[in-house]
């Protein structure tokens, strides 16, 4: 393919490129655009069928604001944030299923090609390439899928070190000056005490020299903190998403990478979202290497590294072990995003485990509290991790370790670390339904 342009325009002409029936995509994360999304919002009247992907909003979308029945444009995303949960919820936005490691091969073998892709980027550099910042991802399989590549780009963001984290300038065709906005910031609540209950059963099964993945939320945060209180030391990272937590053991000296298979030394991600201290601290670092998303997700890569610890969150789970973290019935929450994959990636390493955590109740709005273990999940909700793939579930009441276990065990197992309160009746309907036979077991 021949060099494009890099030719430099403004947000307007670059909204003006977008033509009704057009696939677009906005990219991922802190890489969705914010002028030329403004800019195409004002040519909302004239166009039709637009159908834009993006994943993990973290600022409103002006193109849904000026679009409010969703008659000019089409939202459809990877992976929900609070913002696109709430969009959904209107009606406004459409969830994408997907394993997140998965995506560069869904654009390069399956997706037709991406119209106009916009993506936000740092300035070029002295080698000619616009840095991805935290939002590698899979933006260059979009960007190789585009006929037409815009970038934005926003002097305020991090420049993130990562050999494919960017695009060069000859692959560019329209380049939008701006005088940025930045990051927008992912702040996570301080942990409850019951998190931190749950966070410090998970760091005791934690040992010196584990490569770290931690998911996204408060609780996965708090095992972060709670490692740093264990004293843990020579970690490494092999994550999906870096997050502050994980900032702050690097700067209290706990992780060195040195017993990593694959990037020794280096702390591997391929998005990051969490404060402007995160930010700071990733900026122009030697020590980070941001990747795509699939040489950081595939299971195959992650169990190349010994003793990978995989912490992730779940919002219910039933008593054969089935974890739902994704929806809660029919109302989408997040996405699949890598939680499967870095279960079954744990699970593959030499000496791996993976945990999925979850507060063992929740209170609903009318003030009732429900357990969060349930013979059965609630009707619509969709598995995120199999049965078969569950390793530990951790809540502030112990862990259980699934493998290698009945289903009978299992459910008993389950119901050793539910709330106390609600022990007895799970106990009496795993009976009622067969999942614990009447005899001793």
């Amino acid at each position: 393919m021949p060099p494009r342009n890099a030719e430099r325009i403004t947000a307007a002409d670059a909204a003006a490129q977008i033509r009704s029936g057009d696939w677009v995509d906005y990219g991922f994360g802190m890489g969705q655009p914010d002028d030329v999304d403004q800019a195409l919002a004002a040519r909302c009247s004239c166009l039709e069928g637009v159908r834009i992907r993006a994943a993990f909003s973290l600022r409103p979308r002006a193109v849904v604001d000026a679009d409010p029945e969703g008659r000019h444009f089409q939202w459809l995303n990877w992976h929900f944030s609070g913002l696109d949960r709430r969009l959904h919820d209107r009606g406004l936005a459409h969830y994408i299923p997907m394993n997140f490691g998965e995506a560069p091969d869904l654009y390069r073998r399956f997706l037709d090609p991406v119209d106009v892709a916009v993506v936000k980027v740092c300035p070029r550099d002295p080698a000619g390439f616009f840095n991805f910042s935290g939002a590698c991802t899979y933006h260059g399989a979009i960007l190789e899928r585009a006929r037409t590549v815009v970038v934005e780009v926003d002097p305020q963001l991090p420049y993130i070190p990562g050999a494919k984290n960017g695009i060069h300038e000859s692959d560019v065709d329209f380049v939008v000056e701006t005088e940025g906005r930045g990051p927008a910031e992912l702040r996570n609540p301080a942990a409850t005490e019951v998190e931190a209950r749950i966070a410090r059963l998970v760091a005791a099964e934690i040992g010196d020299g584990a490569c770290l993945q931690i998911g996204i939320g408060g609780l996965p945060n708090a095992v972060c903190a709670a490692i740093r209180e264990a004293g843990l030391r020579d970690l490494g990272i092999h994550t999906e998403m870096m997050v502050d937590g994980l900032a702050d053991l690097c700067e209290a000296g706990l992780v060195t990478g040195s017993r990593k298979a694959t990037h020794p030394g280096r702390i591997v991600f391929t998005f990051a979202g969490g404060t402007q201290r995160l930010y700071r601290f990733l900026h122009q670092n030697p020590q980070v290497q941001s990747l795509p998303v699939d040489e950081t997700n595939l299971p195959h890569l992650i169990q190349a590294n010994d003793h990978v610890v995989s912490v992730n969150s779940t919002t219910q789970i039933d008593l054969q072990g089935q974890a739902s973290s994704e929806s809660s019935g029919h109302r989408h929450l997040t996405g699949t995003g890598g939680q499967l994959q870095f279960v079954r990636g744990a699970y593959a390493s030499r000496g791996g485990k993976s945990f999925l955590c979850v507060t063992s109740t929740r209170q609903r709005r009318d003030g009732t509290v429900e357990s969060r273990i349930v013979t059965d999940l609630t009707a619509g909700s969709v598995v995120t991790t199999p049965r078969t793939d569950v390793m530990y579930v951790a809540t502030e009441w112990g862990l259980a370790n699934l493998k290698g276990r009945a289903v009978p065990e299992r459910a008993k197992a389950l119901i050793a670390i539910a709330h106390p309160d609600f022990r007895e009746p799970l106990s009496r309907t795993a009976r009622d339904c067969g999942l614990i036979p009447r005899s001793s077991f």
